[in-house]
């Protein structure tokens, strides 16, 4: 492996019409390769979209808090390594 660190992409949704958030994130979790993640910034903590992920993908991703309000959520979310 070489030393350059690997650059997730940034999905920051706060600026973005609600009803739009849900199919960007899932389409984004969808382009990742095992092992392969990114951050999901919010406003709001999205406990809703855990429960979504648990039901669409269960077993298949990690979810990780970096940043937990009370402004700014920041999670990593990423494809489980096989």
């Amino acid at each position: 492996m070489s030393g350059f660190a690997v650059r997730e992409a940034t999905v920051d949704v706060r600026q973005i019409m609600p009803h739009m958030r849900h199919p960007l994130i899932f389409e984004t979790f969808e382009r990742l390769s095992p092992g392969e993640g990114f951050l999901l910034v919010n406003d709001h903590d999205p406990r809703p979209l855990l429960y979504h992920f648990n039901v669409a993908h269960p077993g298949e991703f990690d979810w990780d808090y970096l940043e937990e309000g009370p402004d700014v959520w920041c999670i990593r979310i990423s494809r489980a390594a096989i």
